[in-house]
C-alpha cells in the first residue's frame, strides 16, 4: 500500500511534530514540507496553514499536520479535521529568568504574540514587551544573545523540540488549541480519516472544540489578543478565556463550567458572556 503523504510546514518544529504523526500511524507515511512556489516558506502562519490545504486539495498530500491554533474556524470546502492527538502541555514557557515576578523594572521580555503581550503587559506595566519572531532556535539564539533579559514561547514546543521547557506562566490563559495538534484531510478520503481517527484523544478534541467555539463567537484569528483553555475536571468541562488590547490596558476574562458532552454550546456561553462585557470594545471592533 503507498505510505500516506504528511503535509507540514519545514520548520523544526513543524516536522518535529510530523515525526510524531507519522511514528503513531498504523501505515507507512512520509513527510511533505510544504513551500510556496517560488520555493521560500510563506511569512505568516495563516498563509502557511493554506498553502498546505491547496496541497491537500489538489492531492500532493493525504493529511496536513497543522499546530491547532493555527488552524482558522472555517475550513475550505472539501476538508475536514479528521484527528487531533493527546494534547501536550499547553501553557507558555518564561525562558531566561525564574519568574516573571523577579524581572526588574525595564527588563525587556521578547514575544511575538499580541496575546502573550496584552497579558504581560497588564501584570506587569514597568517593562518592556518587545517583537521576537523567528522559529523557536532563532528565538533562544537572541536570548543568548542578550537581546532580550527573557522570552515566552510555547511550553510544548520546547518540550518536542527537547529544548528546556522554561518556567510555567499558570498566570496567562493560552491561545486557543495550544500544545494540540489538529489532522486535516479531504472529506472523502477514507482512509486518511480512518487512520486519522485513530490517533484522536477524545478528552483533547473535546477541549479543542469549546476553544474554537470561543473563537468563532468572538470572530477572531490566530492574530487576535484572545486566550482560551478548557480542561475537563470533576466530570465537568472547565473553560477560561481572556481578551485583551495589545497594551495591556484593558482586559476581559471569565471562567464558565458545563456538559464536556456539548462543547461548542460552552464555548459560545462563554463568548457571549465575554461580548456582554466588552470583548468587542477591547479589541477596538464595533460591537
Amino acid at each position: 500500500m503507498t505510505p500516506v503523504k504528511l503535509g507540514t510546514r519545514g520548520s523544526a518544529l513543524a516536522l518535529a511534530q510530523a515525526q510524531l504523526v507519522a511514528e503513531a500511524l498504523a501505515a507507512e507515511a512520509e513527510l511533505v514540507p510544504i513551500r510556496t512556489a517560488d520555493g521560500r516558506a510563506p511569512s505568516d502562519k495563516a498563509r502557511f496553514v493554506k498553502e498546505i490545504e491547496d496541497a491537500l486539495l489538489d492531492g500532493r498530500i493525504d493529511l496536513a499536520v497543522h499546530s491547532a491554533k493555527d488552524v482558522p474556524e472555517v475550513l475550505p470546502d472539501g476538508l475536514s479535521i479528521v484527528g487531533v492527538p493527546k494534547r501536550a502541555d499547553p501553557r507558555d514557557a518564561l525562558v531566561g529568568a525564574a519568574s516573571l515576578d523577579e524581572l526588574p523594572a525595564g527588563a525587556r521580555l521578547g514575544t511575538s504574540s499580541l496575546r502573550r503581550r496584552s497579558q504581560l503587559l497588564a501584570l506587569r506595566d514597568d517593562i518592556s514587551v518587545l517583537e521576537l519572531h523567528g522559529n523557536v532556535d532563532t528565538r533562544l539564539k537572541r536570548l543568548d544573545q542578550g537581546r532580550f533579559d527573557a522570552i515566552v514561547l510555547a511550553r510544548a514546543g520546547l518540550e518536542r523540540l527537547g529544548r528546556p521547557e522554561g518556567v510555567p506562566l499558570d498566570a496567562l490563559v493560552p491561545a486557543p488549541g495550544q500544545g494540540c495538534l489538529l489532522l486535516e484531510a479531504r472529506s472523502a478520503d477514507e482512509r486518511a480519516t480512518e487512520l486519522a481517527a485513530a490517533l484522536t484523544d477524545d478528552d483533547s478534541l473535546v477541549c479543542l472544540t469549546a476553544e474554537r467555539a470561543v473563537v468563532a463567537r468572538l470572530e477572531a484569528d490566530c492574530r487576535t489578543p484572545v486566550g482560551a483553555h478548557a480542561v475537563l475536571r470533576d466530570g465537568e468541562l472547565w473553560l477560561t478565556a481572556f481578551v485583551g488590547s495589545p497594551d495591556g490596558s484593558a482586559w476581559v476574562r471569565d471562567e464558565l463550567a458545563g456538559a464536556h458532552t456539548d462543547p461548542v454550546a460552552l464555548g459560545r456561553q462563554v463568548g457571549d458572556r465575554l461580548l456582554t462585557a466588552g470583548a468587542h470594545d477591547v479589541l477596538g471592533v464595533a460591537a
